[in-house]
């Protein structure tokens, strides 16, 4: 089944903002381990918290990758950036959307708009 992993970072004083940047550099590598999709975000009202969010087809591509030399090394290089211990947890996916690209492709309301009539024969 399709899943999510969610790793939340907290970065030691004054390592937020090189945590960040190796994350940004470390997380789209997860796309040669079979990533479907992934996402960081930054806390706005906590810097030092940076959420890590990769989606895989299966828990063994997301484990080959935790594993991997890549991860492997950046959790060496950086391990006194960050608060222990780092735990992934890995979500079911249930429902996965994004709305349209083109704000022109939306009604007042924000939702997508319908589909028009068809024609009358």
């Amino acid at each position: 089944m399709p899943g999510a992993v969610h790793l939340n970072w907290y970065a030691t004083g004054f390592r937020a903002d090189r945590l960040e940047e190796a994350l940004a550099e470390l997380t789209p590598l997860s796309v040669r381990y079979g990533a479907s999709a992934y996402s960081l975000y930054r806390n706005r009202d906590d810097r030092y918290k940076v959420q890590q969010i990769i989606h895989f087809d299966s828990k063994k591509e997301w484990e080959t990758f935790w594993n991997g030399p890549e991860f492997t090394r950046f959790r060496t290089l950086t391990s006194g950036w960050w608060q222990v211990p780092i735990l992934y947890v890995w979500h079911d996916v249930v429902a996965f959307g994004e709305g349209p690209k083109d704000p022109a492709e939306l009604t007042g309301s924000g939702a997508p708009a319908p589909d028009p009539a068809p024609a009358e024969a």
